[in-house]
């Protein structure tokens, strides 16, 4: 089967054309790539079956889709675009070639969306479940300042893409990368850290803020919830917001003028939602409760 798949895949209109973003593709021992003067980002991401998908319940279209999101979410959280993309398979024996065409088809549709050239990657059957994983290379102005998730500064507001919770419903699989969002913005507003939520809102908010050498106070009432658990109670949605994880939205910190700003400019892809602000180390992760109290915020989520 991999002789056949590795030809499919040289043959397929999407991956065969060679242009000024690949210099060599798919059928050497490598790719070339040309130089270029922008900063390159490089991203890498793996997802399992039993861990981040159900092949019992999931499509393989979708599995693939996921696999490349997740590496998108990360360019998105550096400020860049996404370039090329290497790509590593490992099969179950069972797999058929028309079920890793199915496989593919999700990671292929979702690369023409971002302009993204699958350049290469490595396939392989074993005795284990599915696993896929990407490689992802992105651009970004050299002159861009910010975008780290170590750049969070004093009194920088908190400010969220997206909503949160709920995720398990099927959103993991589905999500929108907020690439086009970071484009935008990296190009026009001051903003100082930035990371995406994949384990939970409360633990990669947690990683932003030890990484930044700074302590974060939110505002529970301001958190976006998503609409999948609007039915539920009131701390099942707090709860589902902070620690269900895999959101894929991101989290950025600027000046409370650059999100005035960004607020007055209706040309901003998505809706963007000030959740917090930057305090003391000292303070750590807290958060204000209906009765105007801060607690210590204990952070969970996915844990690897």
């Amino acid at each position: 089967m991999e002789h056949d798949f590795h030809k499919w895949l040289r043959d397929h209109s999407s991956l065969n054309k060679l242009n000024e973003g690949v210099l060599v593709g798919i059928g050497d021992d490598g790719a070339i790539l040309p130089r270029t003067t922008a900063h390159t980002v490089v991203t890498t991401d793996t997802i399992a079956e039993g861990s981040h998908f159900d092949t019992s319940i999931h499509s393989l279209e979708l599995i693939g889709r996921k696999a490349l999101a997740v590496n998108l979410s990360d360019i998105a959280a550096m400020g860049a675009s996404p370039t090329h993309a290497v790509l590593t398979l490992l099969l179950p024996q069972h797999f058929s070639l028309a079920e890793t065409k199915q496989l593919c088809s999700g990671i292929f549709n979702l690369a023409s969306d971002y302009g993204v050239t699958i350049v290469g990657g490595d396939t392989n059957r074993w005795s284990g479940k599915l696993v896929v994983g990407a490689t992802l290379l992105g651009q970004r102005p050299s002159s861009l300042s910010g975008w780290l998730i170590n750049g969070a500064e004093l009194s920088d507001r908190v400010i969220v893409s997206g909503s949160f919770g709920g995720s398990i419903q099927g959103h993991h699989l589905s999500f929108e990368p907020r690439v086009k969002l970071a484009n935008y913005l990296a190009g026009r507003y001051e903003i100082h850290a930035a990371t995406d939520a994949s384990d939970s809102l409360s633990l990669d908010l947690q990683l932003l803020a030890k990484a930044s050498k700074v302590g974060v106070d939110l505002l529970a009432e301001k958190i976006p919830i998503s609409d999948a658990l609007k039915t539920a109670a009131a701390q099942t949605q707090l709860d589902g917001a902070l620690y269900d994880g895999e959101d894929f939205e991101l989290i950025l910190t600027m000046p409370a003028d650059v999100f005035e700003q960004i607020k007055a400019d209706p040309n901003v892809p998505c809706q963007l939602t000030d959740i917090g602000e930057i305090t003391r180390p000292q303070q750590g992760l807290r958060i204000l409760d209906s009765n105007g109290t801060f607690n210590a915020l204990i952070p969970r989520g996915y844990v690897h």
